[in-house]
């Protein structure tokens, strides 16, 4: 192979590492055959249904393309199919604004009547990937209905809560009346399945199931006492009559009672306004799986059993599962309050935490505190909203984000609910719904989004676009622009099954033929399509690049918009378009690679001359023919005489922070790359560059000198300034005193030597004259006869000499 050939390959090579393709967009890599599967790709995508649209070579595909794309390869506006999702609101009424009235009132709405959110009903059109939002409100009415179900355990533990229950119900209706004027309340209670082993199944036990002289009533699985009424007198005539039961094992057959008041709405009474079932225990529970015990295996179906408002397939149906519970209770909008006794309160706790829109409190051990509990309990779980929706389709997701109380915002998990809401509050939620695909073969679905523990909700209607306008309007079948093999529509024909080719010209079973083969070979060479593509029905159809910017296309294959020259690492300098391996420059740009401006106008200087009248223009850029100046239009002269003053005080405020222009600094002085060096020998020095250097020494306002270079490196301007001022040194005070003291106290020291020795001679010359006197004068020898010695002689008589 010629040697210039392999390093061109390697340098390629090289290039295609250094730079490697981005990922293909969803458009693309959809591959879509008609428009339908084009817009389903993706929101960005678009289909160009303009006949001319394809370049030789080009597959069937390449008319599906982001909707920009398509524009800029010169499809027209008006012949892009990109359909657009649209939301529409058929109902709408507004949320009720009601205040509770005290007394009588003669025009109180009925609980339908009440809305609480807002809108009611609306219709989203979906593309894929394309979301819609719209916006609710929630409101919690005033005075609004609650209907409120006692469940009690009667096994015997309980028998003192009993007592205290049996007037509950005037003392609760008079509280919830402080909240609400319209309040049902009903009872029901529950013990165990009536099969060994939970109860005892002799004949006695059957009749009275306690020991000793205690009378209590035969066991039941539940009971349904007392439906849903206004009538709080016979809630307490009715409870009042109840007696206590028993069982043998601890845990009781709460689930089962539950299960049944939820799915019994009419034999319970329910209204559609708020639903609150207080369960009181003292006890665990059994759940599904328990039922083995008593030989009961089938699974509870999760329907109404009461006859006589007597639960009567505990025997044949298992316990349900707390996830069937969960699913019942919030088909059914029920609140659910746990009563329990302290030591159960971790169990129950742990139930609330799977069940939505419950709460738990601690019971009393004689349920004295049970108004308490519930009044708290209503308050908590009317403080907090959850919405909640029904199973979306598959390819469908919802995303919620609640604008809450107090300018509280949350998004994603918690988006869905809002806290510390008070009667009267409005939050509002924003709700975007988003498809992927066409779900459901692109037939309507309906979903709704309803708060949990309110019977209100909002119905979506979902449709799905999953075809294009243009599969619906001006289509051909067996048309003849497809050979009679296939229908015309968007632009392209649809072949039939069994044809291929951008007309359906020919068979499936025809393609793989010498004589097609060899139409797809340039110049009767040995490759097909250049290598580049496949031949199907005798035309080349170009292969894709992973980038979906980058296309082969020609009649072989062999033309392509990547290869190029590139300037700066872009592709024809960023200046052009690549077009069948040749640089298309725009206007105003020259060369292989479009990287040589033709426009002048950045090689104009001050004085409007082109290159200051000392170089010429090329590509927009200067060549100075005057080596003194450089400089992006040469008038820069580094080495000319007052360089280093006009740029003074701008080295000194960049380098030392002082001067006259420290305050305006940055606004002025950011016209050079500041360099600094530790002394002057690490200065540039004129044979270290290959352009002129400038060296300065200049003195500020405190007599000091800085020293620097200034220097133009192409079109940047380069200053290196040594970090330290070079001051004056001034006295030093320590020997100047020192040597002034020790200068005075020599002085003295002298002088005193001086005055000292005067004073000796001075001496000796007064001594010498007093001998000379002395020895002149003539004194006369005689004594005084006045004189006395002073020494007295005493001799002891007694002293004879001897020793």
């Amino acid at each position: 192979m010629d040697l210039k050939v392999i390093l061109i390959s390697l340098l390629l090579g090289v290039f295609c590492y250094c730079n490697p393709q981005k990922e293909g967009n969803e458009c693309i890599s959809a591959n879509a055959k008609h428009c339908g599967e084009c817009i389903q790709a993706g929101a960005k995508c678009g289909w160009c249904e303009q006949e001319s649209f394809l370049k030789q070579g080009e597959a069937l595909s390449t008319r599906c393309d982001e909707v920009e794309s398509l524009k800029d390869r010169g499809c027209n506006d008006s012949q892009i199919q990109n359909p657009t999702g649209k939301k529409w609101i058929i109902t709408n009424k507004r949320v009720t604004n009601r205040k509770k009235v005290t007394g009588v009132e003669t025009n109180k709405p009925k609980p339908e009547e009440i809305t609480q959110i807002q809108p009611q009903k609306l219709r989203l059109n979906l593309r894929s990937g394309q979301p819609q939002s719209f916006d609710l409100k929630f409101k919690r009415a005033e005075d609004y209905p609650i209907d409120l179900y006692y469940l009690m355990d009667l096994s015997y533990s309980m028998k003192d809560d009993l007592e205290n229950v049996k007037n509950l119900g005037t003392s609760l209706m008079l509280e919830m009346k402080k909240i609400t004027s319209d309040f049902h309340i009903g009872f029901g209670s529950f013990v165990e399945k009536t099969v060994m082993p939970y109860i005892s199944t002799t004949p006695s036990k059957l009749l009275n199931p306690c020991t000793g002289d205690q009378n209590c009533t035969s066991p039941f699985s539940y009971k349904n006492v007392l439906s849903l009424t206004s009538d709080g007198n016979m809630f307490n005539s009715l409870v009042g009559k109840q007696q206590i039961s028993g069982n043998l094992d601890s845990p009781e057959g709460g689930f089962d009672a539950i299960m049944q008041v939820a799915v019994c709405g009419k034999e319970i009474g329910w209204r559609n306004v708020t639903r609150l079932l207080v369960f009181s225990t003292d006890a665990g529970f059994h759940f599904a799986g328990d039922g083995k015990l008593g030989g009961i295996v089938l699974p509870n179906d999760g329907k109404c059993h009461l006859e006589d408002n007597v639960y009567t397939m505990s025997h044949y149906y298992d316990y349900p599962s707390i996830a069937h519970l969960v699913q019942k209770l919030s088909d059914n909008n029920i609140q659910t309050i746990f009563a329990v006794t302290e030591e159960f309160q971790p169990v129950y706790q742990e139930l609330k935490n799977l069940i939505p829109k419950s709460a738990v409190g601690t019971l009393s051990a004689n349920s004295s505190n049970v108004i308490n509990l519930i009044i708290d309990a209503y308050n908590s779980l009317s403080s907090e909203v959850i919405l909640d929706n029904s199973k979306l389709p598959e390819g469908v997701e919802i995303e919620y984000k609640s604008q809450c109380k107090n300018g509280v915002v949350n998004d994603k998990d918690d988006g869905r609910k809002c806290s510390n809401i008070s009667i009267g509050d409005e939050v509002n939620f924003n709700i975007t719904v988003t498809s992927k695909g066409c779900p459901n073969e692109g037939k309507s679905e309906t979903i709704k989004i309803k708060p949990l523990g309110f019977t209100e909700e909002v119905e979506i209607i979902l449709n799905f676009i999953c075809d294009c306008q243009c599969q619906n309007n001006d289509v051909v079948k067996k048309s003849e622009k497809c050979s009679l093999n296939g229908t015309f529509e968007c632009g392209a024909c649809r072949c039939f099954e069994g044809r291929v080719g951008r007309n359906c010209e020919c068979s499936s079973n025809d393609m793989a033929t010498d004589d097609m083969d060899q139409t797809c070979r340039k110049d009767n060479s040995t490759d097909i399509c250049s290598n580049n593509g496949e031949c199907v029905c005798g035309t080349c159809e170009c292969k894709k690049r992973p980038n979906p910017e980058e296309r082969y296309s020609g009649q072989f294959c062999e033309c392509d918009n990547f290869n190029c020259d590139r300037s700066e690492n872009k592709l024809c300098g960023g200046n052009g378009r690549c077009v069948c391996r040749e640089c298309i420059c725009d206007p105003m740009w020259s060369g292989r690679a479009c990287d040589c401006s033709l426009d002048n106008s950045t090689c104009l200087a001050t004085n409007k001359q082109i290159c200051n009248g000392r170089g010429r223009c090329e590509c927009g850029v200067c060549k100075c023919t005057d080596p003194k100046f450089q400089g992006p239009t040469c008038e820069t002269c580094p080495t000319c005489p007052g360089v280093c003053a006009e740029h003074k005080l701008c080295v000194q405020c960049r380098a030392f922070g002082t001067g006259e222009k420290m305050k305006t600094c940055k606004e002025e002085c950011s016209y050079f790359n500041l360099i600094t060096v530790k002394d002057r020998n690490k200065l540039p020095q004129p044979n270290d560059y290959p352009y002129p250097v400038m060296h300065c020494k200049e003195r500020d306002a405190n007599d000091c000198w800085f020293y620097y270079t200034y220097a133009v490196n192409d079109t940047e301007r380069e200053v290196h300034v040594v970090d330290k001022l070079d001051c004056p040194s001034g006295p030093d005070i320590i020997p100047i005193v020192a040597g002034v003291v020790a200068g005075i106290v020599l002085i003295g020291l002298a002088l005193l030597l001086i005055w000292k020795l005067l004073m000796i001679i001075h001496d000796r010359r007064e001594f010498a004259k007093f001998e000379k006197e002395k020895m002149n004068a003539k004194w006369d020898t005689g004594e005084n006869p006045i004189y006395k010695s002073a020494v007295t002689t005493v001799v002891n008589p007694k002293y004879e000499g001897k020793c």
